[in-house]
């Protein structure tokens, strides 16, 4: 694949999209037997043909061809989810259901201690973005202070940057090889990565706000942030560094994508594209990175390390792999964070593995032990779970050793509806040194490797999974569009799949502890009237309902799904933006989806993050007027800081889109949905 006629491609408007086509070449070579194999051993014919689905724009994507199905029928049955459907469509701001207030609580660059200068878009430093709200906020999580519900703190991962919409005059810079990028510049990005802590407590109005003076808040970032490491792979020669020789400290974190709050109220920061912020001068004739020289070339390909698509390491050594080539074993993993004391040093745990962690969604199993959901977000990689060896007795604190003792499972879906966890250890089946594991770190280090070696299901970009009290968890497959004909059939899942589905996974006696269990599709998703698309929904699903590509997902304290979007730049295929959908998984309501709140174009809807008492709502659009807006009727062409799609959210003709966390409240107070 050409890297550069990836990057120049016509269709490749900013750094966001041009990850979407890099993700799309597959990095596992196990290929043989992938999800869509196992779906349509699963299913038979007359299964998929009860559910169709499809696209706006039928002849557009699909041609003359495409045979239009019966639209759905009126709702006939009773939603768990009381509110009023949200109409679809993509515009330049956002949109909630009547009868609630989506307010933003917290805009990139606003300051976020006493201290911080007031955000000056166009004179950004360093210093200041390490003080104030970072970019492309994604998970949002919240942890009540002294268990009081109107005060606690609120943890928010920012997953990038996007250069050709954060800084005045630069343009895109992946396009044209950094040539704009200097040391501050790249010094602000990486400040506007990591995470953000801070305390927020609701005022006399009843609404929610910053508490600026808090000694909470603080900013966690791959500039500034020393972490240390934990578990089987800390201190391991595959670990050690010029600059760290013990193997036991980093400096930072990032691409943190979804993320997780364990019992005892610490935070996980999941680490997903780390490949993609290394460097190395190295490349072949047609502009990619030339591993051939480096110790684990195996594993840098393996894992798409270096990427390029920073430039960071032409500034910071760490991020240059021709200078430090181990520096990327240690990334790609899980952090926790210590939210109630900012002088506790964050800690990487290498128990949970190495590979494009999608969240890290904790649960307690009816066994009392420790289990961590996390999909590993690349077409045909896999879904993992950790299971600690100790229970959870809740006298827990920060750097427990549930974290760090415990083993790691990959599933494999069988055709007879079983889901199986097969362990990662050393030294069962083929995880031994005659196959290139010679210790439990190199199968922690090499996570993708081993789950290779052991069999695992290839998935269609496995993103959050959502676990529920009674051993369920659900699980999001966003898409694949590199998925071949010849791996599929009209049973599903589709070839060139754009819009994703969802599996239920039922484990064996209600304990999410457990190795086995079974599964089954809650939705395939798309439009369902088209019958060629291969949809699945409940037929009282509206056409405001159905969705594509399915990313975060929450559940709420009455164990109801919610599920969020990323359609990226792949909008168009729906014509709708992304948004907030309530997911029905219950009785004759199963599969019926409705439509909450949608982004402003270009956006992506993450978070989303419910309250105990459910009646506040956290949601985080991030890269705001991006994606895919030569498609936005109007607009069609790419955004910049001078001419974006939106100036969401303040709409001031000085002030670029901005990601923002908002706040979901009910007009007059109350439970959302209910």
């Amino acid at each position: 694949m050409n890297r550069r006629s990836i990057i120049n491609a016509p269709d490749i408007g900013n750094k966001a999209e041009a990850y979407e086509a890099f993700d799309d070449i597959p990095t596992n070579p196990n290929l043989g037997r992938t999800i869509g194999d196992v779906i349509a051993a699963r299913y038979s014919r007359r299964d998929i043909l009860r559910g169709t689905l499809g696209v706006t724009a039928t002849t557009a994507l699909f041609g003359t061809a495409a045979m239009i199905a019966t639209p759905p029928a009126h709702a006939t049955t009773t939603s768990r989810y009381a509110f009023d459907e949200l109409s679809w469509g993509n515009d330049t701001t956002h949109h909630i259901a009547e009868g609630y207030d989506a307010d933003i609580l917290l805009r990139w660059g606003d300051p976020i201690t006493a201290e911080a200068p007031e955000f000056d878009v166009m004179n950004q430093t360093a210093a200041a973005q390490l003080q104030q709200f970072g970019y492309n906020n994604d998970y949002v999580g919240f942890t009540p202070l002294d268990g009081n519900p109107d005060r606690g703190l609120l943890c928010i991962n920012h997953e990038y940057t996007n250069e050709e919409v954060m800084f005045p005059g630069l343009g895109r810079q992946d396009a044209v090889d950094f040539a704009g990028m200097t040391a501050e510049l790249i010094d602000i990005e990486m400040a506007a990565h990591g995470g953000t802590v801070v305390e927020i407590a609701r005022n006399a109005d009843g609404k929610w706000e910053l508490v600026r003076d808090s000694p909470y808040n603080r900013r966690i970032t791959p500039l500034n942030t020393q972490m240390t490491l934990a578990g089987p792979a800390a201190g391991h020669p595959r670990m050690q560094t010029n600059a760290d020789p013990a193997g036991m400290t980093v400096m930072g974190t990032v691409n943190n994508c979804a993320g997780g709050i364990t019992p005892w109220g610490t935070y996980l920061m999941a680490e997903e594209n780390f490949h993609g912020y290394f460097w190395s001068d190295k490349l072949d004739a047609d502009g990619n990175p030339d591993i051939s020289a480096h110790p684990e070339p195996k594993q840098m390909k393996r894992y798409g390390v270096p990427g390029r698509w920073y430039a960071w390491g032409k500034f910071h050594d760490h991020w240059n792999i021709d200078l430090e080539p181990q520096e990327p074993n240690r990334w790609g993993w899980i952090v926790e964070v210590d939210p109630r004391n900012p002088d506790a040093t964050p800690i990487k745990h290498t128990a949970l593995g190495r590979f494009r962690h999608e969240g890290a969604e904790t649960c307690v199993s009816a066994d009392g032990k420790l289990v961590i959901y996390s999909g590993d977000d690349n077409r045909f990689d896999y879904q993992y779970k950790y299971v600690s060896n100790g229970t959870v007795t809740g006298d827990e604190t920060f750097g427990s050793s549930l974290l760090t003792d415990g083993t790691l499972y990959v599933a494999r879906f069988d055709e007879d509806g079983t889901v199986t966890w097969l362990p990662l250890v050393y030294g069962t089946g083929p995880l031994t040194a005659e196959n290139g594991f010679a210790s439990q770190a190199d199968v922690l280090i090499d996570t993708r490797l081993a789950a290779d070696a052991v069999g695992a299901t290839p998935m269609d970009r496995p993103e959050d999974a959502q676990p529920r009290g009674d051993g369920t968890a659900y699980i999001m497959l966003t898409n694949n569009t590199k998925r071949k004909p010849d791996q599929t059939d009209a049973a599903n899942p589709r070839a060139d799949s754009s819009f994703g589905h969802i599996i239920e996974i039922k484990e064996d006696g209600g304990q999410h502890s457990a190795t086995k269990g079974t599964w089954s599709i809650l939705v395939k998703c798309g439009d369902p009237t088209v019958t060629e698309v291969g949809a699945q929904w409940n037929p009282d699903t509206s056409e405001n309902g159905w969705f594509g590509s399915p990313d975060n997902a929450a559940i709420d304290a009455d164990g109801r799904l919610w599920i969020s979007t990323d359609q990226g730049s792949g909008w168009a295929k729906t014509g709708k933006s992304d948004g907030l959908y309530a997911l029905e998984t219950e009785g004759e309501a199963r599969g019926t989806s409705k439509l909450f709140f949608r982004c402003p174009v270009g956006g992506e809807l993450c978070g989303p993050y419910f309250t105990e008492q459910m009646d506040t709502l956290f949601l985080a659009v991030q890269h705001p007027g991006t994606d895919g807006t030569k498609n936005y009727p109007g607009f069609e062409r790419n955004s910049t800081f001078e001419d974006p799609a939106t100036r969401w959210p303040d709409f001031s003709p000085t002030m670029p889109p901005r990601p923002s966390v908002l706040v979901v409240t009910k007009k007059g107070g109350g439970k959302i949905a209910t």
